[in-house]
């Protein structure tokens, strides 16, 4: 699928953790035919090291520092369905270059959904995320939904994935896709 002249050049996936931006990525991939980029795996590979080992021994600054980069090197193509960590949006010169370059669909989940969906995910041996960890998981992803809700209603569409299958976020999406014209950015 090309994109239009007056069609944003990428789709961006923007959310909390847990909300389903990968897996919506990889069915937008193949229904666009369009690489997928996550931005979580790109860190990752510049790194050299997991996102929690960044974490740990270089700190969320620096992590935030290279997913800044990372965020503005993906954005500058087209033609790309671009899955962006859960705290990308929320920083405001990543927000600026991704409304700039392509379609922002926040993806969003309850509180509950999300915990439940992070805690199949690791397993019950695995160690939780690391902005999840203490006592109460539930209790953070309250905290930290609250504290991005501004930044997350900035995003040019929102879809709620409690109840949807992923190729049902997905239709959405390319539905929103085809109906949005932007202005070229001068």
């Amino acid at each position: 699928m090309t994109t239009p002249a007056d069609q944003p050049a990428n789709i961006i996936l923007v959310g909390f953790m847990a909300t389903g931006k990968t897996h919506v990525g990889r069915c937008l991939s193949q229904l666009t035919g369009w690489p997928l980029h996550d931005a979580d795996d790109e860190i990752v590979r510049r790194a050299g090291c997991s996102v929690e080992d960044i974490f740990s021994r270089d700190g969320e600054g620096a992590f935030r520092d290279l997913e800044r980069q990372v965020i503005a090197d993906l954005c500058s193509g087209k033609n790309r369905v671009i899955s962006a960590g859960g705290g990308a949006f929320v920083q405001p010169a990543n927000q600026d270059v991704m409304l700039r370059n392509g379609l922002v669909i926040c993806l969003t989940a309850t509180p509950e959904t999300i915990c439940a969906r992070v805690q199949k995910e690791a397993g019950p041996n695995a160690p939780i995320r690391p902005l999840l960890a203490g006592d109460d998981p539930l209790q953070r992803i309250r905290g930290l939904l609250e504290a991005r809700a501004g930044a997350y209603s900035h995003a040019h569409h929102t879809i709620p994935t409690d109840t949807l299958t992923i190729a049902e976020v997905a239709d959405r999406i390319l539905t929103l896709w085809q109906q949005s014209a932007v202005s070229p950015i001068l």
